[in-house]
Order: C-alpha cells, then sequence, then structure tokens
C-alpha cells in the first residue's frame, strides 16, 4: 500500500511557489482562523506504536461529518512570554494547555519562528465523549496555527502536521471519506517514519450515506482513549489478532466504497467497531466504555436491519453510537433509535467538508 500513495516531498510544494510568495510565508500571517470537523472511523485507529509521532499501529478510514465543527483562531503575540487558549471562552490550563503549547512548539520549530501565540477555539462537541472532538480541535489548530506562522503546506502536510496533536486530526483534514496511512512499520530514519503516515481522501462516488449519532452519555470519560490505548496494547491477548484482521477490513471496504456498496461498508465498520471493543474488554483490567443503553441502541439497529432496513452500528472510545444507513432512511433510523434511548439525544450527521481557513481571516 504504501509503494502505491508514495509522500510527496516536504519541500516540493515550496520548491515549486515564487520567491515572493515564499517569503512572505516566512514573513508569517500574523493570524488566521480555520474551521474543522470530527470524523468517524469506520475502520478503527487503536493503538500507536509511537506515542511521541502518534504513528498507529494499523491503517483506519473514516467519515468527516457535516455538524459539530471546531473554529480556531491563532494569532501571534510576539511580547508574550507564554501560549494563552480559551476554550468556548473560557481559560485552559493543565494538561489541555499543555498538549496545545506542544502542538504550537511544532509550528515553530518547522516555521523557524519563536513568538508565542493566543489560541481561541469553540468547539461545538461534547468534549472526552467519543465523539472525535480532538479530531476536529486539532486539525482547526494545525490549519490555523501553520497559516499563522507562515507555512505553505498542502493538504498532505497539514495532515502529518494535524497527526501530531491527535492521530485522528489527520483524517479531518479532508472531506467525506479518508484513510491514514499508518506508515512504514521499519522506517530507516524517524524522517521517514514522520512523512510515510498521513491521511489521504478516497472515492466514494455513488454512496449517499448518512449517520445517525446517538448520544446516550455526553460526559467525559472514565478512562481517557490514550490510556485505554496503552492498557489494551501492552495487555489484551485479542489485540493482534485485531489488528491482524482489521488490514482485510480496510482491503475489503475500499473495495465496497468502490462499488458503493452500503451494506457492505456498514457489515465491515459494525465487526470492526464491535472487534475493538473486544480488544478492550480483554485488557487486564478491562476498559468498558459500553453502557446499558449502549446495548440497548445495538438492539434496535438489529431489529432495523430484521425489518429489511440497512442499518449499522459502529462505536469509537465512548458509550455513544454512531448508526450508518442510507439518507433516505436516516429519519426513519434517527425515530427508532429515539424510541430505545428517550433519555439521549439524536442528530442525523452526513458526509462533510475538509479543513479549511475562513475567508478574509488571514493577514
Amino acid at each position: 500500500m504504501r509503494a502505491e500513495h508514495p509522500a510527496p516531498p516536504a519541500t516540493q510544494q515550496q520548491q515549486q511557489q515564487p520567491q515572493s510568495q515564499q517569503r512572505r510565508q516566512r514573513e508569517g500571517q500574523g493570524h488566521a482562523t480555520a474551521v474543522a470537523h470530527p470524523n468517524i472511523a469506520l475502520i478503527k485507529y487503536w493503538g500507536k506504536r509511537d506515542e511521541r509521532l502518534v504513528l498507529p499501529r494499523v491503517d483506519s478510514l473514516s467519515m468527516t461529518l457535516d455538524i459539530f465543527p471546531t473554529t480556531t483562531r491563532v494569532r501571534l503575540a510576539p511580547q508574550a512570554d507564554h501560549d494563552t487558549l480559551t476554550l468556548g471562552g473560557r481559560p485552559a490550563q493543565g494538561e489541555t494547555l499543555r498538549r496545545v503549547t506542544a502542538f504550537l512548539d511544532l509550528v515553530r520549530a518547522q516555521a523557524g519562528r519563536s513568538e508565542r501565540a493566543v489560541v481561541d477555539s469553540h468547539n461545538t462537541v461534547p468534549t472526552g465523549a467519543g465523539l472525535a472532538s480532538s479530531a476536529s480541535g486539532f486539525a482547526a489548530l494545525a490549519v490555523a496555527a501553520a497559516a499563522a506562522y507562515g507555512l505553505g503546506l498542502d493538504a498532505t502536510a497539514h495532515s502529518r502536521l494535524a497527526r501530531r496533536g491527535s492521530g485522528s486530526a489527520s483524517r479531518s483534514i479532508f472531506a467525506g471519506f479518508a484513510l491514514w496511512h499508518a506508515g512504514p512499520p521499519t522506517a530507516a530514519t524517524e524522517t521517514e517514519a514522520d512523512l510515510g503516515s498521513y491521511a489521504e481522501p478516497v472515492p466514494a462516488a455513488g454512496l449517499d450515506p448518512a449517520l445517525v449519532i446517538a448520544v446516550v452519555n455526553a460526559g467525559p470519560k472514565a478512562v481517557s482513549s490514550r490510556e485505554a490505548m496503552r492498557r489494551t496494547l501492552d495487555t489484551s491477548p485479542l489485540y493482534e489478532p485485531w489488528a491482524r484482521s482489521s488490514k482485510d477490513d480496510l482491503s475489503e471496504m475500499r473495495a465496497a466504497l468502490r462499488r458503493a456498496d452500503l451494506e457492505a461498508v456498514g457489515e465491515i465498520a459494525e465487526r470492526n467497531a464491535l472487534g475493538m471493543h473486544a480488544t478492550m474488554l480483554a485488557a487486564r483490567p478491562a476498559v468498558r466504555y459500553l453502557a446499558p443503553a449502549t446495548l440497548t441502541v445495538l438492539d434496535s439497529v438489529l431489529q432495523l436491519r430484521k425489518d429489511g432496513v440497512c442499518a449499522y452500528a459502529t462505536m469509537d472510545a465512548g458509550p455513544n453510537v454512531k448508526v450508518l444507513c442510507p439518507r433516505a432512511d436516516a429519519e426513519k433510523v434517527a425515530r427508532t433509535v429515539r424510541d430505545a434511548v428517550p433519555d439521549g439525544s439524536v442528530l442525523i450527521a452526513r458526509p462533510g467538508p475538509g479543513a479549511r481557513l475562513l475567508p478574509g481571516e488571514r493577514r
């Protein structure tokens, strides 16, 4: 697979730009605002082989949504001695600020800059509930920060950069379906390993899907995704068999997308997600995200299929369920799920746009 999708040279875009444009980029734009949307993995990313570079064990494939955008503004602050971050209008501290500062350090290193930044981010997706808030958050931050610091990055380079903040953010750079390449497992150098792991769009012409999202618990998770990944990778006897089967799932998923077979896409996505949760349940100690309401929704999806509706479930690291179905059946699926969990909330998402700068915001 790597041979079929070689990573473009890191300096290719800069080499093609006029010197005046490169000079403007080095000088920086001062501030920029970007918006990005979350994505839901249909073939899961679970477990890292390199935590510092955020390199996954397996390839993954996702669908970017048209709901829950994150909007992030980055403004350089030459006189400041530290970065500042506000989330939803409130100052952020602790681990959240540390992650953003570490990410901005990567951007500054690439740009050869030292100015600190003021980051203002507004997230419309519940944070820490398994709804991919970090994907939209770091995708928006990557695009805005790269522009503010004057980096002239193409989409592939944005994807690599976003990956360093949150692995799934690499996929939110792209609209619709996207494939995140894990990269060569035995790269000769750190640079080669970094360049080899990026996302790219996956064509899915002829599909008209929707994703019905059942939020059964919007609160933060008791076990973070990072901790759950480490524990699963280190202790679960089911992890390696799942990782091997995930490669086959990905190959079959890509074939199903090419032939616009939504039923096959859903079947593969459901088994991949259930397999991932099985690896967590087998961890020592077990990681259990599935709540009673989760199982109730899964039962309602099974009943929908018995009634002739093409509906298949997937779950990320959390109790909330996403149901893949044809757009024409989305309202029916949503009604069924609402009846199953009347205390939860149900939303309908469709394939959404990739991360982008807001027009007129860059200076």
